[in-house]
């Protein structure tokens, strides 16, 4: 919604409404000229997907009125958002009456439908579970060209609970109602260093069950590992008190305000709720080293507006494209490089066995760790183990997210995605799974036995898409369709 009005008032809200109808009108318009044995895809300009995908001549949808907030009712603190409206209009929408989504992905351009079809987390995450989770309904393009509303207890429940990790092929959001909480002003950072990863993991284990930690209540909880011997917790509280914060938006570098010697006394920091949500998006955590952009030579002169992830990632494009690093490799004399972006889950008393494994196997660092614990099933879910089919989470069990963006040396003869395949196979050793945003390499047969949910995804392709206008998941996910 663009009117300039607070999206909660009764004038804006049914403006916010009267433009989504008409976006959604464009929308299908876009769906019935796509011919018939053409594929329904997105046509959209950027993405937060990290997997190569087959060129098409194929028109796409047209989502461009549906990117905006509709309406946020601050008593009821909810909110109704349009599927391809990004997290950064999302929050600066609803941080004008003090809430937030329960649930802000770290990079400002990932979408909120984006968010419930693929991969969501952050550092409420331990508390607040994942992005889907705090959805109450959702209206779904579907692969026949519907668009039904979608609710856990409705005709279409089973959707509803398969859409999460479905990546657009069980159909495509156009508006999601979603919940939201209370926040305040500032957070308070503490920096707790750890020498042993297994202390890491322990005092973590015992935040998320204890939602604190010295007799203080902890509202947000990430971590960083840059060695076996150096790894931190940043722990964040909630805060109206006034006081001076800090700024990463422009020289300074947040990971690396993270470090400290001491083992014994944190390092505390101050942001304000805003900034502390964006906190990695100006260098994509650390990813903007690979740019040059954390040189401080060339980061005075950097444009504070180039300063954040969608446009890394618009580099990333062009690296594709043209194969700029490999050509700059070989210019060095050394191999090409394999890319190795990718968000896994592990059970939280098998995090530091398998970081200590990486750290020793995989030349990447610095590591994010993130810990997430699904909320109490609804009770249109609690009669199954696993309420949501398509994401192999189990309820009641704490996982750490651990999350690495880099590449490694290709070692001549080795099949292609050495270190990936090697990765996958390990984290299933340690009962974990990996997102699908990026390179994949599972057989047909261990992915469905790990991402179909037995035959609800079937049940579900069958139902809401019988003529395969959409990929399915495997062909979208592993074949990069």
């Amino acid at each position: 919604m663009r009117t300039g009005q607070r999206p909660g008032s009764g004038g804006a809200r049914e403006t916010g409404f009267a433009q989504h109808r008409e976006g959604v009108k464009r929308l299908l318009a876009s769906y019935h000229a796509i011919p018939p044995d053409g594929s329904v895809r997105l046509a959209k300009k950027t993405s937060n997907l990290f997997r190569a995908r087959t060129k098409t001549s194929t028109p796409g949808l047209d989502v461009s009125g549906l990117t905006g907030v509709i309406a946020v009712d601050p008593v009821a603190r909810t909110a109704d958002v349009a599927g391809m409206c990004t997290y950064e209009d999302l929050v600066d929408a609803t941080l004008l009456y003090g809430l937030a989504p329960l649930v802000v992905p770290q990079l400002k351009s990932i979408t909120l439908g984006g968010a419930v079809t693929g991969l969501g987390i952050e550092s409420t995450s331990f508390r607040n579970g994942l992005p889907h989770e705090s959805v109450l309904e959702i209206d779904i393009l579907t692969g026949s060209g519907d668009i039904i509303t979608a609710t856990p207890d409705g005709e279409h429940a089973e959707l509803f609970f398969g859409f999460p990790n479905s990546y657009g092929t069980l159909g495509y959001s156009t508006r999601l109602k979603i919940s939201l909480e209370p926040v305040k002003k500032y957070v308070a950072l503490r920096h707790l260093r750890f020498d042993s990863l297994k202390a890491l993991e322990t005092t973590m284990d015992r935040i998320v069950t204890d939602r604190e930690y010295d007799g203080i209540a902890v509202d947000y909880l990430d971590g960083v590992v840059f060695t076996d011997t150096e790894s931190y917790l940043t722990l964040g509280i909630q805060t109206d008190d006034e006081g001076p914060v800090s700024d990463y938006t422009n020289e300074n570098i947040f990971y690396r305000s993270i470090q400290h010697p001491s083992l014994i006394h944190p390092k505390t920091d101050r942001l304000t709720t805003r900034d502390y949500l964006w906190r990695w998006d100006t260098d994509w955590f650390w990813c903007s080293r690979a740019f040059g952009a954390q040189n401080p030579k060339i980061r005075r002169f950097w444009p504070k507006q180039y300063l954040r992830s969608s446009f890394y990632w618009k580099l990333i494009a062009l690296d594709h494209k043209y194969d700029v690093g490999d050509r700059l490799e070989k210019r060095k004399g050394n191999p090409p490089r394999e890319r190795v972006v990718q968000d896994v889950e592990v059970p939280i008393e098998r995090t530091a066995d398998f970081v200590s494994w990486f750290l020793q196997e995989i030349p990447i660092e610095p590591l994010w760790l993130c810990p997430l614990r699904l909320r109490e099933p609804s009770p249109a879910a609690a009669s199954t183990s696993r309420p949501w089919p398509l994401y192999p989470l189990e309820p009641k069990r704490t996982y750490v997210n651990i999350g690495f963006w880099s590449s490694v040396p290709i070692v001549p003869g080795e099949r292609e995605g050495a270190a990936n395949r090697l990765i996958e196979e390990k984290v299933s050793d340690f009962d974990g799974h990996k997102s699908l945003y990026s390179d994949s390499y599972y057989s047909r047969e261990d992915f469905e036995s790990q991402y179909y949910g037995g035959d609800r995804y079937t049940h579900l392709k069958e139902r809401y898409d019988p003529n395969s206008r959409l990929l399915d998941l495997f062909s979208k996910a592993v074949q990069r369709k």
